[in-house]
């Protein structure tokens, strides 16, 4: 007799694994079903062991500047394979910590692979190979996303490799090339270069990060460029082979085609939803593009059947994928929770200089024929990066004639941990005057959120 709930959660990624607890504190009676470790890519194979990465590439760079600041110390090695076996470790003491959530919020655990037979019932097939049945009055999909690939950009996991392969790597090679510049490629090759690997970025878009504001690209181009690192933009195409022992990346530039030769590459051209293999066609749930449809409940074609995360679509981050299993949970527990402003997301890449962003570039708004002011504070006149070592970057603010925040974008060392005043500055449909009457402790690097907001009224004190 196959097992029955209230809800079925396909997938226990930061989606999924919140969704889940939503539902049970709603009163559902919840199951989460995970092929895999609980946490999902993010904890796994993500965010959390490349933060770790990065945090010690970071410490290379800061061991090198302790001189100026009155400390002498030598830097006597690097060993890569101690910095990802730490990477991984943390992973999966953190996987622990979403196994006791689990347990905390009475939701059953139920490993293997499911499978849809009809809108309201999955089959689940263990890791030894046997079947059970599941039902559910309502069931919410959270499988995530799958590299993508092109001809000639194919992953063979050897020489050719994705994140995820590239997260394992504890031997590196002595060069690498990387083919996209979004915020996998950026974030290993932040780390790989500080770990003494030389590192080569192609990206066809003509900047760096193309999704941020253009101003900020350039200064991460600046910086990447200042850490040695070779940068070729505005490609016309690329194709990497894997010759057995090295690789040929091909690339037209210029007009011209030309060769590059590396140990390894890293294809980082994007994502798409994990929707192969879950017997969706037998559920009706439609699809589109590669991700799955849903309206702004995340609801899809099926009533009762929910998509969440990075499966149904942009952007693919695990904080959106976490608030739309909210949302989720909270609408087919009969709630009416408020649809999600993807404009409200900010975005966040973990390099050094660290970039954070929400709302409309300036590109963005310049396209859409929107006045705007432009308010910017460089962080080499804020005493506290001054004084911290950590004056790299600047704010910058985009606000419209009646003072709202149209977009907020910030390169430097804080840049992720200062976005949070603006994401919410812009969920609460503030205006500049609220910014302005907001006193901002100092010394900080966050005084400069305010100074920015005063600069694009033609207000600014300190600059």
């Amino acid at each position: 007799m196959a097992k029955s709930f209230d809800v079925v959660v396909l997938g226990a990624g930061p989606g999924g694994y919140v969704a889940a607890i939503r539902a049970s504190q709603l009163g559902k009676k919840v199951a989460i079903i995970e092929a895999d470790k609980l946490g999902g890519v993010c904890l796994n194979r993500g965010c959390i062991p490349t933060k770790a990465l990065l945090k010690s590439a970071h410490s290379v760079h800061e061991i090198a500047d302790l001189k100026g600041l009155g400390i002498n110390v030598d830097l006597k090695g690097l060993d890569a394979g101690v910095a990802v076996k730490r990477a991984n470790l943390i992973a999966e003491n953190m996987s622990k910590g979403i196994a006791f959530l689990m347990k905390k919020n009475k939701i059953e655990v139920i490993n293997g692979k499911g499978v849809f037979k009809s809108a309201k019932v999955l089959e689940v097939t263990g890791a030894d190979g046997k079947k059970e049945e599941v039902s559910a009055t309502n069931i919410i999909i959270a499988t995530g996303a799958k590299y993508r690939s092109f001809p000639g950009l194919e992953h063979d996991g050897k020489r050719l490799l994705g994140a995820w392969e590239a997260l394992k790597l504890e031997k590196l090679p002595k060069s690498i090339g990387i083919v996209g510049a979004g915020a996998i490629g950026m974030e290993f090759a932040y780390f790989w270069n500080a770990f003494g690997v030389e590192v080569h970025i192609f990206e066809m878009q003509p900047n760096l990060l193309p999704i941020e504001d253009t101003e900020v690209s350039k200064e991460v181009e600046k910086a990447y460029k200042k850490y040695g690192m070779k940068v070729s933009t505005g490609i016309e195409g690329v194709t990497a082979k894997n010759n057995g022992n090295d690789v040929t990346f091909t690339v037209k530039e210029g007009g011209k085609t030309n060769e590059y030769k590396f140990e390894m590459g890293l294809i980082a051209v994007g994502m798409t939803g994990n929707i192969d293999g879950f017997g969706l066609d037998k559920a009706g749930v439609q699809t589109e593009r590669g991700f799955i449809k849903v309206n702004d409940m995340y609801e899809t074609s099926v009533k009762g059947v929910y998509a969440i995360g990075d499966v149904s679509g942009p952007p693919l981050l695990a904080h959106a994928a976490s608030h739309e299993g909210v949302v989720a949970a909270e609408h087919l527990a009969g709630k009416h929770p408020h649809a999600i402003d993807k404009l409200n997301i900010a975005g966040c890449t973990y390099c050094q200089p660290q970039v954070a962003s929400v709302g409309y570039t300036e590109r963005a708004l310049k396209e859409k024929g929107i006045e705007y002011n432009v308010g910017k504070a460089p962080f080499t006149a804020n005493g506290k990066a001054i004084a911290s070592n950590e004056n790299n970057g600047f704010i910058k603010v985009l606000t419209g004639k009646h003072g709202e925040l149209l977009g907020a974008h910030i390169v430097g060392t804080q840049a992720t941990e200062l976005i949070h005043e603006y994401v919410l500055f812009r969920t609460m449909e503030g205006i500049d005057e609220e910014i302005f009457a907001t006193i901002h402790p100092h010394p900080t690097l966050g005084e400069f959120l305010g100074e920015a907001v005063l600069a694009a009224k033609g207000r600014a004190l300190n600059l």
